[in-house]
């Protein structure tokens, strides 16, 4: 039945976020809009190790394993614009490697960019915003009746770059990187989180 619960939230989670790429579509039309950018990324995460952690934060760090996410923005003034992401533990872990504790974070942002032409087919792409981070921690009794899990949500403020590589047509390859500052971050050693990573999308004109 678990599995079922987090199917639920997965889709739900998708479904709000091609809600907020159909009302980006929608604004652009009105702003007429030059770009609109679909992407799928697959992340890892680098963060200060556990023996950093200050007496305010638990010792357990957040590098390592695999994150996907969607993310999609509209480029309508000058390479302006705004974009919005979600990326998600793609695997349960074990918080502090304890096995009665499965967890998953998910982060979530909306954020400015900007995107200058580099070369033919290169694009710098600049973003910075705010979000939040979602860490939810399974359990067998806690939550509500319609979740299996505790949710310890905090406020972020976000940075990121990449470069988009376009082979062929509106199809682009983007390496990317994103810096997290998540405020009173105090499950993990530390407030700061790098996300690395590869996106594949397409650019709608």
């Amino acid at each position: 039945m678990h599995w079922r619960f987090r199917l639920k939230q997965t889709l739900r989670s998708a479904v709000l976020l091609s809600f907020a790429c159909v009302a980006l579509a929608a604004f652009s039309n009105l702003a007429q809009a030059q770009k609109i950018d679909l992407a799928f990324g697959v992340s890892t995460l680098d963060a200060p190790g556990a023996s950093t952690a200050d007496s305010s934060h638990s010792p357990v760090s957040l590098t390592g394993a695999a994150y996907a996410g969607f993310s999609g923005d509209v480029l309508f003034w000058h390479n302006l614009g705004f974009g919005s992401e979600i990326y998600w533990k793609a695997t349960q872990g074990n918080y502090n490697n304890d096995p009665t504790l499965p967890f998953r974070p998910i982060f979530f942002d909306f954020n400015a960019v900007y995107s200058p032409k580099l070369a033919r087919h290169a694009y710098l792409e600049l973003s910075g915003g705010i979000g939040a981070q979602d860490t939810r921690i399974y359990c067998q009794q806690c939550g509500t009746y319609y979740t299996n899990y505790t949710s310890d949500k905090h406020f972020m403020g976000d940075f990121g770059a990449g470069i988009k590589l376009y082979p062929k047509g509106g199809l682009f390859i983007r390496p990317e990187a994103r810096l997290y500052l998540v405020n009173n971050n105090l499950l993990f050693s530390s407030p700061r989180v790098t996300r690395y990573g590869l996106s594949i999308g397409y650019t709608f004109k």
